[in-house]
């Protein structure tokens, strides 16, 4: 048997007027913020890239370019990989560089297997975590 429909008002039956259930409206606000993040994360990125031998190891340096806009949102570091991502070190950055982009950061003594001729760089920003992609450095 079909579903009797109440008029509310004029030609509105009572069910168009109860699309969603008031108790799903408190929870909205959280859905449509969840939505909007990953359209405004935005990911470091890695402008340039250098590794120099020095004394036992490699001192690699890094120049990150990306939207910081205080501690709630900046570049927080990168690291060195090999190819199969086994992360080789990390340089941590401790603040953000608001009015300081892009911007260079270093860090010696990076131990690298001796076979390897090329090793990868990701950076990381404080929101998006550990970026997809990877810079390619070869060890000349």
């Amino acid at each position: 048997m079909p579903r009797r429909l109440t008029r509310v008002s004029g030609d509105i039956p009572r069910a168009a007027c109860q699309v969603l259930p008031m108790r799903h409206l408190a929870i909205l606000p959280v859905f449509l913020t969840l939505l909007a993040a990953p359209a405004f994360a935005d990911p470091a990125r890695i402008v340039a890239a250098e590794a120099v031998p020095s004394g036992a190891g490699w001192r690699v340096s890094i120049t990150l370019e990306h939207g910081d806009t205080g501690w709630d949102d900046y570049a927080d570091g990168w690291r060195v990989e090999l190819a199969d991502g086994t992360v080789i070190d990390t340089r941590p950055l401790a603040h953000p560089h608001v009015n300081e982009q892009p911007f260079t950061r270093s860090l010696s003594g990076v131990a690298v297997p001796g076979d390897t001729g090329t090793v990868f760089i990701r950076a990381r920003t404080s929101t998006t975590g550990w970026g997809e992609t990877r810079h390619r450095l070869p060890l000349n």
